[in-house]
């Protein structure tokens, strides 16, 4: 890896948001660049369940859940910069793996290393992302950060559909390398270090332990953690099954990435609105509303999609799921600069810790609704419905103790 000594110059607004854009977007593409290939991997690699070939999909995040908690101290103790790119060469082992596979446990090795390398890089642009804002200033950057984050899910599944035209799936993984390799080489040429040597904190476990106590014990970065646990839930289960929904349920075979891109767009769009909104209108009203009403139109598509022995038709689904996704958009980018608004002391570590905790508790729920795919949008829905109530229950108690 690229190690540049020689003092940088900060970035542009627009660059250094695109940059971390493009840092946090590669686990968005090694997670949707596979889903046109996962049955074509189980196959391959004689998986006899259907639903098991999601854990491709859940094992990428327990790397990512596991790996995050180590990679906030490692940061505030060596800098963000060569923590990052640690992170960056655990990936290109994992990708190495999946790509020379020749078991299904071989690649799911692969799929946890790929977590846990590129939790490095996702959860530690969060803490650089701190070291320069806070409050609505940060859950701007965020919004804005997800407006090109969310570009790769739209073209990912696509992008990996296209791959599988001219090359089988392990060519996907050699693309992962290759990209891994571009935006490590941008990183290290143009950010410079964001965490000056006398702000640093020598790595202890026993440092470690009171942080997570401190976030354990703050009602506001607990409470808004577990939200968004639970809403991420939500998400990745449908991301788990919505191959098996799209391609195989309702038939469309090579239009998934289609169907798929459409209701990216309602997140994308989401994550840009909510960069302008929250300026004027604030994050805890935004996520309000937005929790608010994703909870009232899945119990509302819940029943009706029971009285449909769950199978309804394809355009209400979608017609459900673009608000839903756009309600998800504004959440995501909110409720972790709510989680982390109170941890700028220890913005590594909580950075670690609010990532950590938020995707254990999404990668349980998303399993749970994944697993119990029966060939209906029931478990699906109804997960949404579940997790998006509690999310709502949730934030209510934090914004009443908080008033107290």
């Amino acid at each position: 890896m690229v190690k540049v000594d020689r003092p940088q110059a900060e970035l542009k607004f627009g660059e250094f948001v695109a940059l971390m854009a493009m840092i946090t977007s590669l686990a968005a593409l090694a997670t949707d660049a596979m889903l046109p290939a996962l049955a074509e991997i189980g196959a391959e690699l004689g998986v006899v369940r259907a639903n098991d070939n999601q854990l491709i999909i859940s094992l990428l995040f327990l790397g990512l859940a596991g790996g995050q908690i180590l990679y906030g101290p490692v940061s505030d103790s060596v800098g963000r910069k060569p923590t990052i790119y640690v992170g960056y060469g655990i990936f290109f082992v994992g990708c190495l793996l999946s790509v020379f596979a020749v078991s299904f446990p071989m690649m799911l090795a692969g799929r946890l290393f790929q977590g846990i390398g590129i939790a490095g890089p996702r959860s530690v642009t969060m803490a650089l992302i701190r070291d320069k804002y806070a409050g609505r200033s940060m859950a701007r950057v965020m919004s804005f950060v997800m407006v090109v984050f969310i570009l790769v899910p739209i073209i990912a599944p696509t992008f990996g559909q296209a791959i599988l035209l001219v090359a089988d799936w392990r060519a996907i993984f050699v693309s992962f390398l290759a990209l891994g390799v571009a935006t490590a080489l941008w990183f290290a040429l143009r950010q410079p270090e964001t965490l000056p040597v006398e702000r640093r904190v020598p790595f202890s476990l026993l440092r470690i332990g009171r942080a997570i106590r401190e976030v354990l014990f703050n009602r506001r970065a607990l409470g808004y953690t577990v939200t968004a646990g639970l809403i991420s839930g939500g998400f990745l289960g449908y991301l788990s099954s919505s191959q098996q929904i799209f391609q195989i349920q309702y038939g469309l075979g090579a239009r998934f990435p289609l169907i798929f891109a459409t209701l990216a767009v309602a997140l994308g769009c989401a994550s840009f609105l909510n960069g302008r909104l929250v300026m004027r209108y604030g994050m805890v009203a935004l996520s309000k509303w937005s929790s608010r009403t994703l909870a009232v139109i899945s119990i509302l598509f819940l029943l009706f999609a029971w009285t449909q022995a769950g199978h309804p038709p394809l355009w209400t689904l979608i017609g459900y799921m673009m608000p839903a996704l756009f309600c998800v958009g504004v959440l995501f980018g909110n409720l972790n600069a709510l989680a982390m608004e109170p941890l700028g002391h220890i913005a590594g570590v909580g950075a670690a810790v609010v990532g950590s905790l938020s995707l254990l508790i999404a990668v349980f729920f998303s399993s749970l609704i994944g697993q119990s795919y029966d060939g209906t949008v029931l478990p699906l829905i109804a997960g949404f419905a579940i997790l998006s109530t509690a999310g709502v229950l949730l934030m209510a108690w934090v914004q009443r103790r908080a008033q107290e």
